[in-house]
């Protein structure tokens, strides 16, 4: 299992969780797993903040829509999705979204989730899903 959710604590007590799948950022099971995961751990042993970030072109484009192969996939996906945004939400300390590029579906979800969004000027924040009917 490769690491697509990269958890840094810094000397000055910040942790950067950065989503790292190639190449638009994807919220696979996996990466949602991995960042339910590090949320976890840090809602048990916080730092002072927590920045959450992707790449610069694309914080995250949503779901991976290739693991959508009817309603029992899609039930266990959005429970994956569930947990993760809950443990993000749940951080005790504030959580700060830090958008570069494209936050699409799953990806403006899970900046939702964060306590403050920062967004540059090439932000882009879309519910695409409803043109899916999900």
């Amino acid at each position: 299992m490769s690491e697509l959710v990269h958890l840094e604590r810094r000397d000055d007590g910040v942790a950067v969780l950065t989503l790292d799948n190639p190449k638009v950022n994807a919220l696979s099971s996996e990466v949602l797993h991995q960042l339910r995961d590090h949320a976890r751990s840090l809602t048990a042993d916080p730092p002072r903040a927590v920045l959450v970030t992707g790449g610069p072109k694309v914080f995250a484009a949503g779901a991976d829509i290739s693991e959508f192969g009817g309603p029992d996939e899609a039930a266990t996906v959005g429970t994956a999705f569930l947990e993760a945004l809950e443990a993000v939400a749940a951080i005790p300390r504030a959580t700060i979204a830090a958008v570069g590029g494209y936050a699409l579906g799953g990806g403006c979800e899970l900046a939702l989730a964060c306590d403050l969004r920062i967004a540059s000027e090439r932000a882009r924040f879309g519910q695409p899903e409803i043109l899916l009917g999900i």
